[in-house]
């Protein structure tokens, strides 16, 4: 292996164990939902789970769109990982290998989570994130003292949910038009879509020269 093989395994398994880490460490310290305020009032650490893609996004309550999901995540990884092993061998630059390498590292992330999550952590059909109406899946939740059924997510291998935490708590200035006391970006996010989003971004940040030079090009013409 050469020094841009290192620089692969180094920069995914430094992601990924950031990544895991931080998850693991809400979903044992935080309660559903909890806030917990960090740098001043305008971004905080806010627990939640989300059955679908990245910034809270979903497919519904049928079991195909969470395994259409997993699935294309699991081609995209493979693709990714074998595209790279190929730049690689091409002489392709640091930056965009680092680019690359942050949306594998990404997408491996959120992957672990519906793939080991159910196992390693108790399913409990009382959390609103574990309830999904429409699943036909039933099970008993039972607080403060009583008991009720609930219609509940799939559970199990790669069906579990991905643990969300980052959250901006900004809002719009009141004479902005149309946005005035809007959150100013209502998603919340973890380390691993800000993989994806950041390597993208660097990816078009790099090809900024090739896309306007494309753009602007004029056309030749025959005297």
């Amino acid at each position: 292996m050469n020094k841009k093989h290192w620089i692969l395994i180094t920069v995914v398994l430094g992601l990924i164990i950031m990544d895991q880490a931080l998850k693991i460490y809400i979903k044992s310290q935080f309660q559903p939902n909890e806030t917990r305020f960090l740098l001043g009032h305008w971004f905080a650490l806010h627990y939640i789970e989300n059955p679908g893609m990245a910034f809270g996004t979903t497919f519904g309550a049928a079991s195909w769109g969470k395994i259409a999901l997993s699935v294309f995540r699991i081609l995209a990884i493979g693709g990714i990982t074998y595209y790279i092993l190929l730049e690689i061998k091409k002489g392709i630059g640091t930056f965009q290998l680092v680019a690359l390498t942050m949306i594998l590292a990404g997408a491996t992330g959120n992957l672990l989570d519906s793939m080991v999550y159910d196992f390693i952590f108790p399913f409990d059909p009382c959390d609103s994130f574990n309830q999904m109406e429409g699943s036909g899946i039933k099970m008993n939740c039972s607080q403060y003292g009583f008991s009720y059924p609930v219609e509940v997510r799939n559970k199990g291998f790669l069906f579990g949910n991905v643990v969300d935490m980052f959250q901006f708590d900004a809002y719009w200035p009141t004479w902005v038009p149309g946005l005035s006391g809007k959150p100013v970006f209502p998603a919340i996010w973890n380390v691993a879509d800000s993989c994806i989003s950041v390597g993208v971004a660097l990816l078009i940040w790099i090809q900024r020269k090739s896309i306007f030079s494309f753009r602007f090009k004029k056309p030749s013409t025959n005297d």
